[in-house]
């Protein structure tokens, strides 16, 4: 109790100048005098009789208001028996329920319940303190008692915000720009948000910043967006949002944004293409480019890989019959206004058959080696292909290259067929050829003319080619010569796909050319040589022409005579005769025709003309003349003679012909 005495004193030194300045002065003096001096006499009160102790039943708690609201401190005191005053930041406020002097505050509840609690309405931002319920010592000497501290928070909603740059702006595509929002006098500092056109609350490139005001407790707060604005914020409106504890409904203020910005560009290809993008070569090609800008005043220019288009500032492109040499190739759209540029680009497919880039190539090889053949097909789509070995016909690969160990069953001619559907097949071949020795397959007879140039020939399949093709006569080997007029022989050896054809000219070939030449091939694998009989062409047998002629001849003259024979006696039948006792009687010196005659076959000559044209090709013309004379006797029987004449005169022409 002594303890508790002192620590009044000390309390009451403490507030007295307080308590001078309170339109109370005398009251709280008085109270306090007395509670000093129950303290002194606390002591010896207690010695005579048992005070019952003051407690709290109900002590105040913190609490957080809104200005304007209302909020209640409560304290209850069982067996109060000493004055009782609420304090606010340690400075009294009175002890009677009205409190005097503090229009907001009153002290709420009834002396029976011990009810003292503090009621504060409105709240205001002055409020905010802390508040203790005190409770003098009472008659007896019973000792005063203090509540805890409860600490009064008022909140107070921010302002509406600002946004500094106002309700509109226009700005550049891709030129950084700030936003700033300000929410004032905010108790705690308000919270600001912000919200793009399309509902999203933005939390990049943001900077938060509060400001105290002038009474410490409000606060100004400012949020700063940086945004890089693009096409898709041409025309959208950003949201700013401010609240607090105070107040969680926003409040906010809007800002539409106008951005310009350079064209952007959309190219397609509009007519002349397939399903799937591909372009029929040989088709019309139109291709169309958009653009959306702002401001819209736009001008094109367009390109054809890396060159501009003659007189294309349209935003369609047209290309006429366009062909395999486009496929692959870029065709730009440049599209300009005042803010800048902007392009796209489209890559042509152009749809187109096969062909060729470089045939197969033949090879040759020696046996059980490998080799490879190439088809280098281009076509659009790819080419399918198919290798096939003739004389089989069987499909060996498809693939663009196969693969082949050389042997005699895999030598020979491979085609290759490549096809685009919709275009036609193409094909080349190629030959795989089995290194070997030479092998000659010309006729082992051969024949000339007396006076005529000749020419033998040797015909050798030769993989590889020959190094040396040699002739010889009779055993002895031939002086060939490479001139065409030089003497007696000349050699020409011309190359075959797969060989050489050597030619051995005779000019002037007489009796004694004829005989046995020998044709001798040499490779690096090996020789083969061939024996040729030279012999003469047979003169020509005339003796069946002649017999046939006259047979002919004389056949045709029968076939006259007898139709003549018949037209006489049918004219004799048609003529009248007399009655046989008036006929007179004379001597019928012949008939007019068939009873006497003679038929003279003459000037019957078959002539044959062999004439020799350009040397080689020989013309036979054969004529015959035949001559009939009928004569007609009067006087008796006369027998007819027929003569027939034949000559026949073969000429031969001795042409020489140099065969280079």
């Amino acid at each position: 109790m002594l303890l508790r005495a002192l620590n009044g004193r000390r309390t009451t030194r403490s507030r007295l100048a307080a308590v001078t300045a309170s339109p109370l002065p005398i009251f709280y003096l008085f109270l306090l005098l007395r509670v000093g001096g129950g303290a002194k006499v606390s002591p010896a009160a207690g010695s005579g009789s048992r005070q019952l102790e003051q407690r709290f039943a109900m002590e105040p708690q913190d609490q957080t208001a809104i200005v304007g609201s209302r909020v209640t401190l409560p304290c209850r005191v069982v067996n109060k028996s000493g004055q009782l005053q609420w304090t606010k930041d340690d400075f009294g406020l009175g002890t009677h329920r009205n409190l005097s002097g503090f229009e907001r505050y009153t002290m709420v509840g009834s002396d029976e319940e011990g009810d003292f609690s503090l009621d504060i309405s409105p709240v205001m931002l002055d409020d905010d303190a802390k508040y203790q319920c005190q409770v003098g010592p009472g008659r007896g000497g019973t000792p005063g008692i203090r509540s805890r501290f409860a600490k009064l928070t008022v909140l107070v909603p921010p302002e509406a915000p600002k946004i500094v740059q106002g309700d509109f702006m226009v700005t550049t595509e891709d030129r950084e720009i700030e936003l700033e929002c300000v929410s004032v006098g905010g108790k705690p500092a308000a919270e600001i948000t912000w919200i793009d056109g399309l509902g999203t609350v933005l939390t990049k490139g943001i900077e938060y910043m509060k400001e105290p005001l002038r009474d410490a407790r409000r606060y100004t707060a400012k949020s700063i967006l940086k945004l890089t604005p693009k096409k898709e914020h041409h025309n959208t409106t950003f949201t700013c949002q401010a609240q607090n504890t105070a107040d969680r409904t926003y409040r906010s203020v809007r800002l539409k944004l106008e951005v310009k910005y350079a064209p952007k560009v959309k190219i397609a290809v509009i007519g002349g293409a397939l399903n799937g993008g591909r372009i029929l070569e040989g088709t019309e090609v139109r291709l169309s480019c958009r653009a959306d800008a702002n401001p819209p005043d736009v001008t094109y220019r367009w390109f054809v890989g890396e060159e501009l288009s003659d007189g294309s500032h349209a935003s369609e492109l047209l290309i006429a019959n366009i062909s395999r040499k486009y496929h692959g190739t870029t065709v730009r759209c440049e599209v300009r206004n005042a803010v800048g540029k902007s392009e796209e680009s489209v890559t042509l497919d152009i749809s187109y058959g096969p062909s060729f880039r470089a045939p197969p190539q033949s090879v040759e090889a020696d046996p059980d080696t490998t080799v490879t053949l190439g088809c280098d097909v281009d076509g659009n789509p790819a080419p399918d292909v198919l290798w096939i070995h003739e004389p089989s016909d069987q499909v060996v690969s498809s693939a663009a290259n196969v693969t082949l160990v050389v042997t005699p069953a895999t030598a020979g001619r491979y085609y290759c067929k490549a096809s685009v559907q919709g275009f036609a097949e193409v094909e080349a071949d190629a030959t795989v050829y089995l290194r070997g020795p030479p092998a000659i397959s010309s006729p082992r007879q051969q024949y000339g003319a007396v006076h005529d140039s000749a020419q033998l020939e040797c015909v050798a399949l030769s993989i590889p080619k020959p190094r040396h093709v040699l002739w010889s006569f009779n055993g002895r080997e031939i002086n060939v010569s490479a001139e065409p007029n030089a003497a007696e022989y000349r050699a020409l050896d011309s190359p075959i796909p797969n060989g050489v054809r050597s030619t051995l000219i005779i000019h002037h070939c007489q009796r004694e050319h004829f005989g046995r030449y020998n044709c001798t091939v040499v490779n690096d694998y090996g020789i083969d040589y061939l024996e040729i009989e030279f012999v003469s062409k047979a003169e020509p047998n005339l003796l069946p022409v002649i017999v046939l002629g006259s047979l002919g001849g004389i056949t045709i003259l029968i076939i006259l005579v007898v139709i003549a024979i018949c037209l006489c006696s049918r004219r004799n039948r048609k003529k009248h005769l007399p009655p046989a006792d008036v006929i007179p009687k004379y001597d019928v010196p012949g008939k007019d025709c068939g009873e006497h005659g003679g038929t003279t076959v003459s000037d019957h000559k078959i002539d044959r003309i062999d004439d020799m044209l350009d040397g080689e090709h020989p013309r036979d013309t054969i004529t015959t003349n035949i001559a009939l004379n009928v004569r007609s006797g009067v006087a008796g029987p006369q027998t007819g003679t027929t003569a027939i004449s034949s000559s026949l005169t073969a000429l031969k022409g001795d042409t020489t012909t140099d065969y280079r």
